[in-house]
């Protein structure tokens, strides 16, 4: 279980994850006004930059700002559109902060806007595939970035996702993009890799992803988890989206004890907490 405890991820001149073993949280700012969680609450300039200072007080490592929605069935967001969303509130908030800021985006031009204001890491679901410019943007930026997995597109990828044997091809695909990446000018210090919880997966896929978890530790890249408040929490609990932060906090601290690094979630103060009570009774060093 702990391959990758001496791993790092480094972005822009910053360390986001040290090689102490220490766990990060990521905290989520939607400026959405149709994500599956909590689209719409965040799109006003103010209630972004408000949210976000509340994450960081509530002791958020860094931010993930998205102006584009994920969901299943999410529809395309122009260029336009998406940089309305994201750049006034990146304003807002990297002029009151100091803090990492991670950008949830698969278009070059949104990523080489944010980066010119101070974000420090992309955040590609496409795992740098959708846009041809986007690898040049990140290697040229000397940005940190999360590969992740996805079986299609947010349109495409719950409808029948399959499988062979989802650990070895998820695993198999993000090997691949990690030396895609780094042939790229991008070393595997900048690189974090992200399973895709939830992205083209089954509830047993991402139960079978989440045990299993040490197998992507090998890849030498940090490993990021995002299972918070996703459908699958709610068929293990029957527990609607407003009523999963337990299992969004359980799942989550579950991931980084079998070698995740990062945990991207929307409840920031209770997972630190989890954080923090696991380290007093265990620590991150000395897992079984």
């Amino acid at each position: 279980m702990t391959e990758n405890k001496q791993l790092i991820w480094e972005a822009r001149g910053r360390t986001i994850v040290g090689g102490d073993g220490r766990p990060k949280v990521m905290g989520i700012v939607n400026l959405t006004p149709d994500s599956f969680s909590d689209g719409g609450q965040f799109t006003g300039l103010e209630q972004a930059k408000a949210h976000a200072l509340e994450l960081l007080a509530e002791g958020a490592d860094l931010l993930d700002l998205g102006g584009e929605s994920s969901r299943p069935g999410a529809e395309i967001v122009p260029l336009d559109e998406e940089l309305r969303r994201l750049i006034p509130s990146l304003e807002a908030i990297t002029e009151a902060v100091d803090a990492p800021i991670s950008i949830d985006t698969v278009k070059a031009e949104v990523a080489r806007r944010a980066l010119a204001l101070g974000a420090s890491v992309v955040n590609d679901i496409t795992a740098l595939s959708g846009d041809p410019e986007m690898v040049k943007v990140v290697a040229e930026s000397g940005a940190g970035v999360v590969l992740m997995h996805m079986a299609g597109t947010p349109q495409t990828m719950q409808i029948d996702p399959r499988y062979g044997n989802v650990v070895e091809e998820v695993r198999d695909y993000l090997a691949r993009r990690i030396d895609w990446v780094e042939a790229r000018g991008i070393p595997r210090s900048r690189i974090a890799i992200d399973p895709g919880i939830g992205f083209g997966k089954t509830g047993e896929h991402n139960r079978t992803l989440l045990r299993n978890l040490p197998r992507f530790a090998t890849l030498g890249c940090v490993v990021l988890i995002g299972t918070s408040r996703k459908r699958f929490l709610g068929s293990l609990t029957n527990r609607p989206m407003t009523e999963r932060l337990m299992a969004s906090i359980v799942s989550s601290l579950a991931a980084l004890v079998s070698g995740a690094r990062v945990v991207r979630v929307h409840d920031v103060g209770p997972m630190v907490d989890a954080v923090r009570v696991w380290d007093a009774l265990r620590g991150w060093n000395q897992l079984p």
